[in-house]
């Protein structure tokens, strides 16, 4: 599923679903290739983290807090044996 809310706010939601427990982690790229940002959500249970309560969120910024730069990123999602990338556009 997409982000949201939309690519002009600096801070983004990234829904998921999860068919069964899982340790869930997301790891933020820019698109060099540099890691900008580790979010370990933890062990989390089957179900749907469709909305802003549930979604893997980032606050747009990098491991040190600070704003990172408008342009292309990629998400990489790991669910247990699962990983998938999604790419996001973030401009301010």
């Amino acid at each position: 599923m997409p982000n949201f809310p939309n690519p002009f706010n600096p801070e983004t939601w990234i829904p998921f679903t999860l068919g069964e427990e899982a340790e869930v982690r997301l790891s933020v790229y820019a698109a060099d290739g540099s890691l900008v940002r580790k979010i370990d959500l933890g062990r989390l249970t089957p179900g749907f983290y469709t909305d802003r309560r549930r979604a893997a969120y980032w606050d747009g910024r990098n491991a040190l807090g600070e704003p990172v730069a408008s342009g292309a990123y990629f998400v990489i999602f790991q669910a247990g044996s699962v990983t998938q990338t999604r790419r996001l556009l973030l401009m301010k």
